[in-house]
């Protein structure tokens, strides 16, 4: 039995096993170390996962399934639901439970589904490579990932026939990649930013442990949007040139946003890129090319607004551990979108200091979690990691506000009590509304669960008290228990990825 370390990214995920003491990327059997977080579903009814899915995007965009992980635990009335089905091409509808639900040839899949397929292809790599049936994994999350988004990935963890034995957030796994073994005693901030999504967390490291003092982020920022800019970009400049509109071709549409990611990468190198997409659309007017110079100036200019979104992140991370930018003794970069000069620039602005070079971008993640399966394996425990609650968990009350009952950024484990009480004379049962956000108002937040407590003695209004117990364990799962406190009855749920 072996565990490895996965990194299920937005755009692209991998795995990582310690190997006689040195973490290292496991390659597939054609040698690539990463592999794309897309799948897709050929006309035949084909399953695709990784860079095959992406070779036939351009000629079936609508069953290619990609950034999903965005989706994840998430409601289908979600504004970040509505936003996604505004950049992708693939059918997104609501399922029976108010959930998200994607469509490959008009067959309905959950997001943790489309999550499985990709773990469950990063595990046979694994197999093929360790010669061994049993994979166990540790799964990394974005920090910022609520409740219901972390469960939904354990979940996706289960449905590709692994047995996840934790799960980590991301950042904490980078600084393990830094730090480990390395006699570490500084103050750090580990600035992620990959296709996705963005974390900035502000850690204290000392020895073997590593201690999260805040972490703030944002679940809708990465690398996809920085190509989304450069694509609408260029489809207006095409549109105002040649008065056409490319908004409803899809293919074209497929074959700009790679264009796009692909000048978006280069100009990190260079200072100009060639856009060069021969035949890109046909109409009665004739057949069009699509020929840009992208300057990299240009690209700053469209995503400067962007850059500055991280660092106003980085401010209230900052802010929240108490500490100024001059008292940080390194910064941490993760995630690819991170090797664009302008970010470079702005953080050395921020920080007055460079960023450091110590870990990949691509990989960090990944080889952190792959130390956390070898500390699992091996048993040790002298490495301690301390992680907060990324956002506030508390009741939606009848009157729309938002009860906090355990603060952001509180460490965990933690459990927190409170006692609550019946509003109406001879009330029996009490439905509990969890939510998860940083907003006073209840319906600004995310709902997580709802559990109701049946079988309250009949007694006036207020002469009820429920006592309830939010507990968040190391992996920012949150158990939710309730007690009448006069009979001693308890209702206890596992808050699961849908809600009741």
């Amino acid at each position: 039995m072996k565990i490895i370390g996965i990194d299920l990214g937005t755009t692209y995920s991998c795995a990582s096993i310690v190997e006689q003491g040195t973490p290292k990327i496991i390659p597939s059997s054609k040698g690539y170390l990463i592999i794309p977080s897309v799948v897709a579903f050929t006309p035949e009814d084909k399953l695709l996962v990784g860079y095959d899915a992406v070779k036939q995007s351009l000629i079936n965009p609508e069953n290619t399934i990609q950034g999903s992980k965005r989706l994840l635990g998430r409601n289908y009335n979600s504004w970040i639901v509505q936003k996604v089905k505004q950049s992708f091409y693939y059918e997104i509808v609501e399922g029976k439970s108010g959930e998200v639900e994607v469509l490959g040839n008009k067959h309905p899949f959950t997001i943790p589904e489309i999550s499985a397929l990709i773990l469950r292809y990063i595990r046979q790599i694994a197999e093929e490579y360790l010669k061994d049936p049993e994979i166990k994994a540790v799964i990394t999350v974005p920090a910022y990932f609520n409740d219901r988004q972390r469960a939904a990935v354990r979940r996706a963890g289960k449905m590709a026939g692994m047995e996840v034995m934790r799960i980590i957030n991301e950042p904490t796994a980078a600084a393990l990649a830094y730090g480990f073994r390395k006699g570490v005693e500084k103050k750090l901030v580990i600035y992620d930013l990959g296709g996705g999504t963005f974390d900035v967390t502000v850690m204290d490291v000392s020895q073997n442990v590593y201690q999260v003092l805040s972490t703030a982020g944002d679940t809708f920022l990465g690398g996809i949007d920085f190509d989304n800019r450069v694509l609408e970009y260029l489809a207006q400049k095409f549109e105002r040139e040649t008065g056409v509109d490319l908004s409803q071709n899809w293919v074209a549409l497929q074959r700009l946003r790679m264009a796009s990611e692909e000048a978006k990468k280069e100009l990190s190198m260079r200072k100009e890129a060639e856009v060069k997409l021969p035949f890109i659309t046909q109409t009665e007017k004739g057949t069009f090319n699509l020929e840009y110079k992208l300057k990299r100036e240009e690209l700053e200019k469209l995503t400067e607004k962007l850059v500055e979104k991280t660092l106003d992140i980085c401010q209230l991370a900052l802010d929240n551990a108490r500490l100024r930018p001059a008292q940080i003794d390194d910064i941490v970069l993760v995630g690819g979108q991170t090797r664009m000069p302008l970010i470079w620039e702005k953080i050395r602005w921020y920080f007055s200091k460079n960023p450091s070079k110590g870990v990949h971008p691509d990989e960090a993640v990944a080889i952190g979690a792959a130390i956390m399966a070898d500390i699992i394996t091996r048993g040790e425990t002298g490495v301690l990691l301390l992680d907060v609650v990324p956002l506030d968990i508390g009741l939606g009350l009848p009157d729309g506000r938002f009860k906090v009952l355990i603060p952001r950024n509180t460490t965990v484990p933690v459990k927190k009590s409170q006692v609550f009480t019946t509003h109406k004379d001879n009330q029996s049962s009490v439905q509990l509304t969890v939510m998860q956000g940083d907003s006073d108002t209840a319906k600004d937040n995310e709902l997580l669960s709802k559990v109701n407590f049946y079988g309250l003695p009949a007694l006036p209004k207020g002469k009820v008290k429920i006592e309830v117990t939010f507990a968040v364990d190391t992996e920012g799962i949150l158990t939710v228990s309730a007690k009448d406190t006069i009979t001693g009855k308890e209702v206890k749920s596992q808050i699961a990825g849908q809600v009741d």
